[in-house]
């Protein structure tokens, strides 16, 4: 892609032509604490030399992120000018008037949704879900995949004891029941001198964590938030005794196949615990691949990826990522606005990606080098084409709340049944879109 960029960057610059002599701002762009913020911060050095605007960053632990940002937006607070927030914060920012409507704006610059990856420009851009109303630029494309020992799969002992026990080559599962029987293969088995453990997933309470992992498994056993003719109807729906078999056997994994004291782990755990050789699967978001990569103990090609498996109901992963939003009561709103204009163009969202960021632009994604620029960019094509994601009410925070609370009572704690659970939710879910004058 490094011939692509060249050519496009040959006009690069032009766009903020005079713009030194226009009077500077102080903008802040507020985003989570993670990898991909230390490489926009490398980015947006390039705006920063063009347009003659100072950047300034304001970054919170993902854990901490939407208590922290979603307090800043609600109390109309002038710190952030620029907001790369969480997707499902869109119906409650739009509503609320806490982001800019950027339709006037696109439509004037010439920047349409139609060049962008169609489910982040629904996942992250629109409110009401599936009209022309954006509120946000698909800033990155993330999504819900796995990480996995290479080296180890490839040791011709270990493949000799898979196939013998499993009837089939131990690679990449196509199914979660694959992907199970795999975790379980590696649960508790020593390589290299030390014991191994299955897979690490998503158990975190605290803030989303058990909800961004349990979905792989209950989108792919038939959950979806309401139907089509019925966008609330949840009994039936959301506790559906399909769905509940994907509750239970997001519970089998984890009592089967994880390391010990995983009950609270999230993104940074995973990831370590990865690091360290102590799994041999990983689920997490595609944001930390980069880092995988670049990892000396597990990079330079013992790791592998594959897209979150398919299950009996379908075939689909959690979206990730965000847009990035212009706030409502920013006093610097056209010098954000021209971060945006600048972080649109195809030669800025090409650096992106060789950055470590995760472009959404078509023109980035759909380059012929694309998906062999990284042992991973195929992989994410085949993430993003299954996404699918939770609800963007603009209750989402109680929403969450009340999933985050059923699900690691039954998945961790070990308490009721998996119906139970859903049965539950759905009383939760009930309450608060009838208080919202939606049921």
């Amino acid at each position: 892609m490094k011939t692509r960029i060249a050519l496009m960057s040959a006009a690069a610059g032009a766009l903020f032509a005079g713009a030194h002599a226009a009077s500077a701002d102080d903008l802040t762009l507020c985003w989570a604490a993670w990898d991909p913020a230390n490489a926009l911060i490398e980015l947006s050095k390039d705006f920063e030399a063009q347009s003659g605007h100072t950047m300034s960053f304001e970054f919170v632990p993902w854990p901490n992120f939407a208590d922290r940002m979603l307090n800043e937006l609600n109390s109309g607070g002038q710190l952030c000018d620029l907001m790369i927030g969480d997707s499902q914060w869109i119906g409650g920012s739009a509503e609320s008037g806490h982001y800019i409507k950027l339709n006037d704006f696109f439509e004037a610059e010439g920047i349409t949704m139609d060049d962008f990856i169609p489910a982040t420009v629904t996942g992250y851009s629109e409110w009401p879900k599936g009209t022309p109303n954006y509120w946000a630029l698909p800033a990155f494309g993330d999504v819900v995949g796995w990480t996995y020992r290479k080296d180890w799969f490839e040791m011709p002992e270990l493949q000799a004891e898979f196939s013998e026990t499993y009837g089939r080559d131990l690679g990449v599962p196509e199914t979660l029941a694959e992907l199970k029987d795999i975790a379980e293969f590696f649960q508790g088995r020593e390589i290299d001198g030390k014991t191994v453990y299955g897979a690490a997933i998503y158990t975190e309470r605290g803030s989303e964590g058990i909800t961004m992992g349990v979905t792989n498994a209950l989108y792919n056993y038939g959950l979806t938030y309401g139907t089509s003719d019925e966008p609330y109807k949840l009994d039936g729906v959301v506790n559906a005794p399909e769905v509940a078999e994907g509750l239970e056997f997001y519970k089998e994994l984890y009592d089967c196949c994880t390391p010990p004291g995983s009950s609270d782990w999230y993104m940074s755990e995973n990831i370590d615990a990865y690091k360290s050789g102590q799994v041999a699967l990983q689920m997490n978001f595609a944001f930390i691949w980069p880092g995988v990569e670049a990892d000396p103990n597990v990079g330079g090609g013992k790791s592998g990826y594959f897209p979150n498996p398919a299950g009996p109901g379908g075939h689909f992963a959690q979206l990730g990522g965000q847009g990035i939003s212009v706030v409502s009561y920013s006093d610097s709103q056209d010098a954000a606005l021209e971060y945006i204009k600048w972080f649109a163009q195809p030669e800025i969202q090409a650096k992106w990606w060789e950055l470590g960021g995760y472009s959404a632009l078509k023109a980035v994604v759909e380059d012929p080098d694309f998906a062999t620029s990284q042992p991973y960019a195929q992989t994410f094509l085949d993430s993003m084409a299954i996404v699918k994601d939770f609800w963007a009410e603009p209750s989402y925070a109680s929403l969450l709340l009340s999933m985050q609370d059923r699900v690691h009572d039954f998945v961790i704690a070990g308490n009721g049944t998996a119906q139970e659970a859903l049965d539950g939710l759905v009383e939760d879910w009930t309450e608060v879109f009838e208080d919202d004058g939606k049921l």
